[in-house]
């Protein structure tokens, strides 16, 4: 078998560790373990964790309910994310600790301006059976 230089998608391992960071992530940020100020009172889902293919780096995107002050809520856990890989860690059981680096998860934003794009007259127009198809 000759080896493609066409880009793959992650491997089932690279995906298995990132949900397995994700749902440690997760439930570190439900019980409120980070002390910060910028972190108080809200409420943060992990929608994704995408790991490098070495396994060293843990890419986790983050959102705050609602959207509000992401940006300080990223710089926050970038700031604590020596004391997060402590606690993720033990519960990922793996022989080194993947670096965790917390992004702003853009990926709803990104699907609202699709779909305004879908609704908007231009497409609809072209969609429309009525149109010059004929």
């Amino acid at each position: 078998m000759s080896k493609d230089n066409k880009p793959t998608g992650p491997s089932q391992r690279m995906l298995r560790v990132g949900e397995l960071v994700r749902h440690a992530l997760a439930a570190m940020f439900a019980r409120g373990e980070i002390e910060d100020d910028a972190l108080r009172g809200s409420v943060i889902t992990v929608p994704e964790v995408r790991m490098t293919p070495d396994l060293k780096i843990a890419n986790a995107y983050v959102m705050p309910l609602g959207g509000q002050h992401a940006e300080e809520i990223v710089a926050a856990l970038n700031r604590h994310r020596k004391f997060v890989r402590g606690r993720v860690a033990p519960q990922i059981n793996m022989k080194y600790a993947p670096e965790i680096r917390f992004y702003v998860d853009d990926t709803f934003e990104e699907a609202g301006r699709i779909d305004a794009l879908l609704r908007s007259d231009k497409v609809q127009r072209d969609l429309d059976d009525d149109g010059e198809a004929e």
